[in-house]
């Protein structure tokens, strides 16, 4: 069994479309995997969420929602709002240990960024990875402002004891500016080397075959891809 758990360095950075790539490859390999959304927030309770998207493009249908709130905000946040009990990151990580003794994947994404309160205690996904003994992987933005981002959440998972399994780009735009050029190298220098994978900004779009070729070319070998950073670089003229 294996757990891995998906944070992101902000809201909006390609957290839902890291986590399907990952379960599509898994898929395509035969591996049983189930996907855990803890809290889901800034969605009806008859709407889509993010594990419909993740559906969508992977094809894996073992999903798990533990809660959700209607506002945009932090689930902490959304469930005082709401006036609903917040997310239980203790019961979802027993819920998560029993996912995975028949799984050999569990992946779980997280709401915004490592350090996002699930409830007025301020548990964290930082404190659900560490109960979990799980690794995160990081999902981060290509353009300005992500090197203090990514910086302070793996800081962060360093001094919590918490393994990092990699850093992986979650929106690569189609013409990078010079901002992008060079927070790729810059990303390297943080502790993000190699890069565990760079997603091409269209990957959403894409149809189920064309997902399935983007992630095994966009994610690295410990995710189950065949992510060429040397070519990546070739093909942007960045820095190698």
């Amino acid at each position: 069994m294996s757990i891995l758990i998906v944070s992101g360095t902000d809201t909006g950075v390609g957290k839902t479309v890291v986590t399907a790539a990952i379960a599509a490859l898994a898929r395509a390999r035969g591996a049983d995997v189930a996907v855990v959304k803890p809290a889901q927030t800034g969605v009806g309770d008859d709407e889509p969420g993010d594990l419909d998207e993740i559906s969508r493009l992977s094809g894996v249908t073992d999903l798990h929602e533990y809660a959700r709130f209607p506002d945009p905000l932090s689930p902490a946040a959304a469930a005082r709002e709401s006036h609903r009990p917040p997310v239980s990151l203790a019961e979802s990580a027993s819920k998560i240990t029993e996912l995975a003794r028949s799984r050999r994947l569990v992946l779980v994404e997280g709401a915004g960024g490592l350090l996002v309160r699930f409830d007025e205690d301020g548990t964290t996904v930082a404190d659900l990875a560490r109960s979990l003994g799980a690794p995160v992987l990081v999902v981060a933005r290509a353009g300005l402002g992500t090197l203090n981002h990514t910086a302070l959440t793996l800081e962060v998972l360093a001094l919590r004891g918490v393994e990092l399994a990699g850093v992986v780009i979650g929106s690569w735009p189609r013409h990078p500016g010079l901002a992008e050029r060079h927070n790729v190298a810059d990303l390297e220098m943080l502790g993000a080397r190699p890069l565990a994978g760079v997603l091409p900004e269209d990957m959403a779009r894409m149809d189920a075959g064309g997902f399935l070729e983007g992630a095994q070319s966009s994610l690295g070998v410990s995710l189950g891809g065949r992510f060429n950073q040397v070519q990546f670089k070739e093909t942007f003229r960045l820095e190698l």
